[in-house]
């Protein structure tokens, strides 16, 4: 089993070796909280990494013990630790390391009861840049909670004053193994609210579908107009604040049945802004969580070919075609395919 977690173990070192020599890592406090809120205390610290280590998250367990200036959570925080065998590499460097930690810590304590009595669909704050994650799947009487579509496989690891720390299969952010490179966030959460924190609807549902049907987007600005009372409904439920709208050409000329047309309409909305740079910025199998759930877009990557980039198999032919501070609109060459529904 030693030569097993070898690479493990010596990237782990390695990493806390540069930390502790190199001044350059005390200006990355702009990504985090800390510099904000009290670190936790050694004492609670050591105490976590213990739990850690008996439950077998050893890479979390050695960089909690060993490097408070690599990786010390605040006070009142949350941190979903990742299963080793998902992250045992020897080829991740000390940013990506640091930036996914943040990434998987978050800015409120929460037990995994506290979890367990969310709504689908909350958002939680991080410390990396307060990007946020989401609570994708709550089932009471399952007992399950999923992040990001990641499950938590071992709740309530630690539970402290301060601090709380579940374990979960794999990290919130799909990344390349052998190819690591600036950490991406997964675009899962629809909104910048934070796990116990409520924000209100701003979305222009109206002001869209006008500038759809001025725009040569008629079908679909009378699809979308048509089940906007259910969308605006869920927008204000789910504290909606942002959207990304992907509009194609001759909508309703695909002849859905009236039953359908709902889930149609939401396949084309994703629940937070992203304009075209930042969908092209993205990784390639980027998962784009939508409006109807559990059925996302993946985003194909961009065709030396052809102009403007795929996502599932769609080109888009009209990037930013409307843009506000709260949604921006990317015309398509055609509709998605709708998934079929489960038997």
């Amino acid at each position: 089993m030693g030569g097993c977690w070898f690479p493990v173990y010596l990237m782990a070192s390695i990493t806390l070796g540069v930390i502790c020599i190199s001044s350059a890592v005390h200006s990355i406090s702009k990504n985090s909280a800390q510099e904000v809120v009290p670190p936790i205390s050694h004492e609670l610290s050591i105490n976590a990494s213990q739990a850690l280590q008996r439950a077998g998250f050893r890479v979390m367990a050695s960089l909690l013990r060993h490097s408070p200036s690599f990786f010390n959570p605040p006070q009142n925080s949350t941190i979903f630790a990742i299963k080793d065998s998902a992250i045992k590499n020897s080829s991740l460097s000390l940013w990506f390391l640091k930036n996914l930690l943040l990434y998987h810590t978050s800015t409120s304590k929460a037990s995994f009861h506290d979890l367990l009595n969310k709504t689908p669909g909350t958002c939680i704050t991080t410390l990396y840049r307060q990007n946020n994650l989401a609570l994708t799947k709550v089932d009471r009487s399952q007992k399950s909670v999923e992040i990001n579509h990641v499950f938590i496989s071992n709740p309530d690891i630690f539970l402290g004053d301060q601090l709380a720390i579940h374990g979960v299969l794999a990290p919130f952010s799909p990344f390349h193994l052998r190819r690591p490179s600036d950490f991406i966030p997964s675009p899962t959460c629809p909104f910048n609210s934070s796990t116990f924190n409520e924000s209100k609807n701003h979305v222009e549902w109206n002001r869209l579908v006008r500038l759809l049907g001025s725009k040569g987007y008629a079908s679909f600005s009378i699809a979308l107009n048509s089940v906007l009372d259910g969308i605006k409904k869920d927008s204000a439920s789910l504290s909606l604040d942002s959207a990304t709208i992907f509009a194609p050409p001759d909508f309703t000329l695909l002849g859905y049945p009236s039953t359908s047309l709902d889930r149609a309409v939401r396949l084309h909305i994703l629940p937070r802004r992203f304009t075209y740079q930042q969908l092209t910025s993205l990784p390639v199998r980027t998962l784009l969580n939508t409006m109807l759930p559990d059925d996302d877009l993946e985003i194909d990557g961009v065709l030396g070919f052809m102009s403007g980039m795929l996502i599932n198999g769609v080109q888009v032919v009209a990037p930013d075609m409307f843009t506000s501070q709260k949604f921006v609109v990317h015309g398509i060459s055609r509709a998605f395919n709708m998934p079929l529904l489960p038997a």
